[in-house]
């Protein structure tokens, strides 16, 4: 065949094969651009909502402060602040002071300076260090971890307000719950078909005693406080009461609760929990975290816990390199609040909670960490300024100022000891300026205590009242 032939046959079988495949195209056996298939529907228009709208500019719902608003007359407040040191149902030891919020202006002082007993006002600088660091945002861990097939370790990163059941994102005691970090595990274990496991209690995070030497040793019998562990339920009450006794050992107790949960997810916990230390190699098959540290704060705040003081002082010892101790706590919140500006010359330290013996505060300290708590430049460190109870409404100041001008207008931390009574806080006047305050008494004649407080509440109401120009 000559090569004008083989051309014309090399041609033929090109173009028979291109027919077929442009004709496998059309059918759509084969990729490409043809097809018999009818064309898709038009795509149907963007949807409009018919409800979205431009809606009206944000308005303010509450009035704002007016920093023009006139200040009491320091004369006026002065002399009431000498009433009150000289009321003998009181007793010899008053420390006292008033000061405008925006100026920073004494209006009335009395022993501002002497070092007296705090009780829970002391809680004001604890919540200060840890809305400074780790910060408001922070939360803390419930982790199981997997060391080996046969063992699982429950470890405790803080959280003394678990759920024994499911959890609860609207609550702060009871955020996380052991019943979800159970399934969790569960499920986990189910991919591994294993269904029998040991279950260790890991809560090393906290050191030292759980109970600090400066309580009472009737404290935790009687419900003021629980034995500080890095995880327990409920804050390891016992009953359903603000002030039930405590767990003796609120960990192990967790962890029983945990197994039990565990059984009811198919999961058998041979033997008892044991306490123990996860190995950094083991690793997290499940999780649950607690509140942000904020709201945790408030609820310090307006509860006056005496427990969650405690943990939320380690907490701020442990992000401050020191050990999650009673004794690290006091020291890293000491060093916190002095770092943010404040002199603790003279203060001491017992607890993180007010409940202990030997903590000694001055008005002007307290009334230096409200500064802080109310200063624009520390938009961090607010929470602490608007997670007080509020008078007459909140927290334990829901049943105080009642019918008086200062419901609903005085924010303040209360602290109460045998022959101590104190208070600490802000109270906006008529004339809506800002003032804040401390009030301190610790050695009220005997069984004077209630009407130690009933003076002081009397004093701060008529702040409130206050047009004093």
């Amino acid at each position: 065949m000559g090569w004008g032939a083989r051309t014309g046959a090399t041609a033929a079988v090109v173009l028979t094969l291109a027919g077929a495949y442009l004709t496998a195209d059309a059918y759509d056996a084969v990729p490409g651009m043809l097809t018999l298939a009818p064309p898709h529907a038009e795509p149907a228009p963007f949807p409009q909502a018919p409800g979205a709208v431009e809606g009206t500019p944000p308005s303010v719902t509450l009035d704002i402060l007016d920093e023009t608003a006139p200040v009491p007359s320091p004369a006026q407040v002065g002399s009431a602040v000498d009433a009150l040191a000289a009321d003998q149902r009181l007793g010899p030891a008053l420390g006292a002071l008033v000061v405008d919020a925006s100026t920073g202006e004494a209006l009335g002082s009395h022993a501002a300076d002497a070092t007296l007993v705090p009780a829970s006002s002391l809680k004001l600088l604890t919540a200060v260090a840890a809305l400074s660091s780790p910060g408001g945002a922070t939360t803390l861990p419930t982790s199981v971890v997997q060391e080996s097939a046969e063992t699982i370790t429950l470890v405790g990163g803080g959280d003394m307000m678990l759920a024994a059941g499911a959890g609860d994102p609207t609550a702060v005691n009871g955020r996380a719950g052991l019943g979800d970090l159970a399934a969790q595990v569960a499920a986990e274990l189910r991919l591994t078909g294993r269904t029998t496991v040991r279950l260790v209690v890991d809560d090393s995070l906290f050191t030292g005693p759980a109970e600090s030497p400066s309580w009472h040793p009737d404290s935790v019998r009687d419900g003021w406080v629980a034995p500080v562990t890095a995880l327990a339920i409920d804050i390891a009450r016992l009953e359903d009461e603000e002030y039930a006794p405590r767990s003796a050992d609120p960990a192990l107790a967790a962890a029983q609760v945990f197994a039990a949960a565990l059984d009811e997810r198919g999961v058998t916990v041979t033997g008892e929990p044991v306490r123990g230390t996860a190995p950094s190699s083991a690793t997290t098959i499940a999780e649950v975290r607690s509140a942000p540290l904020s709201e945790v704060v408030d609820y310090l705040l307006q509860r006056s816990d005496n427990t969650i003081a405690e943990v939320v002082g380690r907490v701020v010892a442990l992000d401050a390199g020191l050990p999650g101790s009673a004794e690290g706590a006091t020291q890293a919140v000491r060093a916190s609040v002095e770092r943010l500006g404040v002199d603790l010359t003279g203060a001491q330290i017992a607890d993180c909670a007010g409940l202990g013996d030997g903590s000694a505060l001055s008005a002007r300290q307290l009334v230096d960490v409200l500064a802080l708590l109310t200063d624009p430049a520390h938009p961090e460190l607010r929470t602490g300024a608007t997670g007080l109870a509020i008078a007459g409404l909140s927290g334990t100041l829901d049943d105080r100022f009642v019918e008086t001008p200062g419901a609903g207008v005085v924010r303040a931390k209360t602290g109460s000891l045998p022959d101590v009574t104190s208070l600490a806080g802000t109270v906006v006047t008529d004339d809506d300026r800002l003032l804040l305050f401390a009030l301190l008494v610790d050695d009220v004649p005997e069984g004077g205590t209630w009407g130690a407080r009933l003076i002081l509440d009397g004093f701060v109401a008529s702040l409130a009242e206050c047009g004093c120009t």
